[in-house]
């Protein structure tokens, strides 16, 4: 008998989109399925960038550079300057989305069996990216009352060991929406130069805050060799499947690390780059606009969130997620329940189970996370299903 390396048993399947056969066979009944489980925006992609592709002139698709056009690599200076980080193009490498970022500081910057400490709930794909590395998540726990604030530096002191090698923050927060202020930003500082670990920024929603200004791991001074940032373009600009991102740092030996696994991979996606230069040359009101739409739909789920009896949702300060606590016991069973034995009048909501977000087990048990990706007719027809399903649903609590 063939057998499956361990790394592939331990690979942990999607908490987000596990229950989408269950999704597709309500389909099938003729139900309508308000999708609030995944971060995929119904804004649409803006059309220049899109016809930057179209009306892109060559006659053979060849490979780019390893780290990425040198031509978008400078467009990412100047976007990266606007939000205030100096940074040349040698010290940006594209990836394939987001994901290859992360994968790539994994791999570049830890050893088999190494430490990542992670605030929870956290990006569940980073429990994928730890399997596939090899490395270890060590999650310390933010909490529904305080709004998924930074944890005590108590409980990163006491989670720290000799094989801690990294801290990774999410700014504005997934699954949460908590947006780290600079106080706390400046916390995280302090703990990384005295244990001397790398500080991994995963910002693909710094774009998107609503109660203050963004400030990035990169504004932080005197840890220049410490911050990477992982970014992407798949949020800001509504291109998930552009698949580009990039991989950002002022420290060159981890530079010329990870640009042995760019050359790996061989090149980042073509058309993309294409795409992701135009995006720079987009209105400076673009951003403006969409917040504003982001910021109305958060208000809207917020409120009716916290509107139905024994439901508690604090209130994001950033990207689009949400997180609720339920009066239910078991999340899992509630949002397959959702899919497989409750409409109401013809529709039915997909929400993600906060458990897969927990490296804990055993939190996140009576929370869901809904992603505010859909335009604010949609989401109140969705906030009238959840209502509906918790006064007649079997299990509910309290």
């Amino acid at each position: 008998m063939l057998k499956i390396s361990h790394r592939g048993q331990e690979m942990p399947p999607s908490p987000i989109r596990k229950l989408v056969p269950f999704a597709e066979a309500a389909k099938k009944k003729g139900i309508k399925v308000f999708h609030l489980n995944i971060g995929q925006p119904d804004i649409e992609t803006p059309p220049q960038i899109l016809d930057a592709v179209r009306q892109a002139d060559f006659t053979i698709l060849e490979y780019s550079h390893s780290a990425g056009n040198e031509s978008y690599r400078r467009k990412l200076v100047q976007y990266y300057a606007g939000v205030g980080i100096n940074v040349n193009h040698h010290q940006i490498i594209v990836t394939t989305g987001g994901s290859e970022a992360i994968l790539f500081g994994f791999m570049a910057c830890l050893d088999a069996g190494d430490e990542v400490i992670i605030p929870e709930p956290f990006y569940a794909n980073y429990n994928g990216f730890a399997v596939e590395a090899d490395v270890v998540v060590k999650p310390i726990t933010s909490n529904i009352e305080t709004g998924f604030a930074l944890p005590p530096i108590q409980d990163f002191e006491k989670a720290i060991t000799a094989k801690t090698k990294a801290i990774v923050i999410c700014n504005p927060n997934n699954p949460t929406g908590y947006l780290y202020s600079r106080e706390e930003m400046e916390t995280l500082k302090k703990i990384v130069q005295k244990h001397n670990l790398y500080l991994f920024a995963d910002e693909a929603y710094r774009e998107f805050c609503y109660t203050s200004e963004h400030v990035s791991a990169m504004h932080l001074t005197g840890v220049d060799d410490h911050v990477v940032l992982m970014d992407t373009i798949s949020k800001r600009y509504s291109a998930c499947g552009g698949r580009i991102g990039a991989f950002v740092t002022r420290n060159q030996q981890v530079l010329d690390a990870v640009m042995k696994f760019a050359q790996a991979r061989l090149s980042p996606p073509s058309f993309a780059q294409i795409l992701g230069e135009a995006a720079v040359d987009l209105p400076a009101d673009y951003f403006n606009t969409t917040k504003a739409e982001y910021k109305k739909r958060r208000d809207t789920i917020v409120t009716r969130l916290n509107a139905i009896p024994g439901v508690f949702c604090p209130n994001p300060g950033g990207a689009f997620y949400a997180m609720a606590r339920l009066p239910i016991e078991d999340a899992d069973k509630f949002c397959q329940w959702l899919l497989e034995s409750f409409d109401h009048n013809g529709h039915t909501i997909m929400l993600a189970p906060a458990t897969g977000f927990y490296g804990t087990p055993g939190l996140g048990k009576n929370e869901v996370r809904l992603a505010y990706v859909l335009n604010t007719d949609a989401i109140n027809g969705a906030m009238d299903c959840l209502e509906k399903a918790l006064q007649v649903y079997p299990g509910r609590i309290g």
